[in-house]
């Protein structure tokens, strides 16, 4: 399998979980600034210009955090990155569209593309207030959901990758986290997986 990917984003996460499943796979920086996502050979097999994208075995492309996440957990069930029951597979899914979809998609998106919420720079202090509002309230929503110790929805699944790497990103732009997403930051932290992970992606230990 190949991961097109970009150190220190979201693909983070779905770099974790190859790493938790110990499978063996090709690593393709995908340099965002440069805008290699936009070039005719990547838009061949990701015609939506994102990341991360996983081309599997069979050569077909899966986008999306929460469907790569999801494709995962089910193809090696013994792993149990899924609850394995309705009301937990739901909760954790919940964690991973809340995180990807609003913290992320609306909250840091804002911090860290600040021009393509406005063409006009005069609105970008306005924006990026926005943003910060919205990260902060998701992770007051996201600190009253997650329990005091331990993982998302009991052991650790797929819904803790994305919550890992929106919580990273917290740490890496100085916005403090409420005290259950701490504990469980440094929680995913102390795992192995996660360690070899932001060590190959080239960022020093929290």
């Amino acid at each position: 399998m190949k991961l097109y990917m970009t150190p220190g984003s979201c693909s983070t996460g779905i770099h974790i979980l190859l790493e938790e499943l110990d499978l063996v796979f090709e690593a393709h920086l995908v340099n965002l600034l440069a805008g290699d996502q936009h070039k005719p050979d990547y838009l061949a097999f990701n015609p939506k210009a994102t990341i991360p994208t996983l081309v599997r075995n069979d050569g077909s492309a899966l986008t999306e955090f929460a469907a790569i996440a999801y494709w995962l957990a089910r193809s090696y069930p013994k792993a149990q990155l899924l609850p394995g029951d309705a009301e937990g597979d739901s909760r954790a899914i919940e964690f991973i569209d809340y995180a990807v979809g609003t913290v992320h998609g609306q909250g840091f998106a804002r911090l860290f593309t600040t021009d393509k919420f406005s063409p006009n720079p005069d609105d970008f202090e306005t924006v990026r207030t926005q943003g910060l509002e919205i990260v902060r309230q998701g992770f007051d929503i996201v600190n009253s959901q997650l329990p005091a110790q331990g993982y998302a929805v009991g052991a650790f699944s797929i819904a803790d990758a994305a919550l890992f790497y929106v919580e990273f990103w917290a740490d890496k732009s100085n916005i403090a986290l409420p005290d259950n997403c701490l504990a469980h930051y440094r929680l995913m932290c102390s795992r192995p997986a996660v360690k070899r992970v932001l060590m190959e992606e080239g960022y020093r230990l929290p």
